[in-house]
C-alpha cells in the first residue's frame, strides 16, 4: 500500500488570514502597501519567498522575508482554521494503517506549530522548506518523504488545492487529486493536468477508497 501526501495551506487549514496579517505587518515596517485577502489568496502556493516577492516587486525581499517570517512564526494562528471533516478523514485512514505525510511550501518551523496544533499525532512524515530542497513542484523532498515512509510513489496520492500541486504529483509519478474548498478554481487545476477532484472531505474518502 502507498501513502497519501497532503498539501498544507488550502487544503489542510485555512491559513491566509494569519498569513495576510503577518505579511501586512511586514509590509508596513517596510514602507509596502498592505495586501487584500483575495491578493493573499493569489499570492500563495509557492513558499514564503514567493510570497514576498508577488506582494512587493520592488521591495528588499530578503529584509520582508525575514519580517514576514518573523511575524507569522511568532503568531498564535488565531485565525487559522482545519477543514471541517478533514481530521475526521484523516484518522481514517490512519486507522486503515494508510501512511500520511505533509509536504508543504511553507516554513518548516510554521508546518511543525501548525500540525502541532491542529493535527497533532497525526502524519508519519511533515516536511516543509527548511532550505534541504527546492520547492513545489520540485518532487524532491516529496521523493525523500516517500523514502522515509518506504512507499513506492506510484501506489502513493498527492492531495492538494493548488496547480503547483498537480505539477508535484505528476513529476514524482504520483496520483494527484484536488480539492475545490482550497484556494485555486477548478479551471486552474484541469489546466495543470488536474483529473480527479473532491469539493469535501467526504468524497475525497470516497475517491481515496476506490484508489488506495
Amino acid at each position: 500500500m502507498g501513502a497519501v501526501f497532503f498539501d498544507l495551506d488550502g487544503t489542510l487549514l485555512d491559513t491566509v488570514p494569519d498569513i495576510r496579517a503577518a505579511l501586512n505587518l511586514a509590509l508596513a515596517e517596510c514602507g509596502g502597501e498592505p495586501v487584500s485577502y483575495e491578493q493573499t489568496v493569489a499570492y500563495v502556493g509557492n513558499g514564503a519567498r514567493k510570497l514576498v516577492e508577488r506582494a512587493a516587486p520592488h521591495a528588499d525581499h530578503g529584509r520582508l522575508l525575514e519580517l514576514f517570517a518573523k511575524y507569522y512564526n511568532a503568531s498564535e494562528n488565531e485565525l487559522t482554521r482545519p477543514y471541517a471533516g478533514m481530521r475526521e478523514l484523516l484518522e481514517k485512514l490512519r486507522a486503515r494503517g494508510v501512511k500520511l505525510a505533509v509536504v508543504t511550501n511553507k516554513l518548516q518551523i510554521s508546518t511543525e506549530r501548525l500540525m502541532a496544533r491542529f493535527y497533532p499525532g497525526i502524519f508519519d512524515f511533515i516536511g516543509g522548506d527548511d532550505g534541504s530542497f527546492p520547492c513545489k513542484p520540485d518532487p524532491s523532498l516529496t521523493r525523500y518523504a516517500a523514502l522515509s515512509l518506504r512507499v513506492p510513489l506510484r501506489q502513493s496520492i498527492f492531495v492538494g488545492d493548488g496547480e503547483t500541486d498537480v505539477a508535484t504529483a505528476l513529476n514524482a509519478d504520483m496520483v494527484p487529486i484536488s480539492v475545490l474548498w482550497g484556494y485555486r478554481r477548478r479551471e486552474v487545476l484541469e489546466a495543470a493536468g488536474a483529473k480527479r477532484f473532491a469539493r469535501n472531505p467526504q468524497e475525497l474518502g470516497e475517491l481515496l477508497e476506490k484508489l488506495l
